[in-house]
């Protein structure tokens, strides 16, 4: 039993800190890697548009989305919002 314990130990040391969330640093906000990932997929779009345009549209139509994670609410407040997502 004894001879279990040490390596049972090692290995809850090395999954523990694993299993903690990742976060993305954006400025002064901190935004969970989930909700950055789902950003993505909410600002994908055809690309054939001008990126400038683009920004502004996606911008736009992605805050007024319900499916947007709400740690993005503030960012959609901020007139540097189109920028920040693009940096996402």
């Amino acid at each position: 039993m004894k001879g279990i314990v040490f390596p049972v130990t090692v290995m809850l040391l090395i999954l523990v800190p694993s299993s903690q969330p990742v976060y993305v640093q954006e400025g002064e906000f901190s935004f969970p890697l989930e909700a950055v990932k789902k950003l993505k997929e909410l600002l994908a779009v055809n690309t054939t548009a001008s990126p400038r345009m683009m920004a502004r549209t996606n911008f736009i139509s992605v805050c007024a989305n319900p499916e947007l994670p709400e740690e993005f609410q503030p960012v959609c407040q901020r007139e540097d919002a189109p920028a920040i997502f693009n940096r996402l």
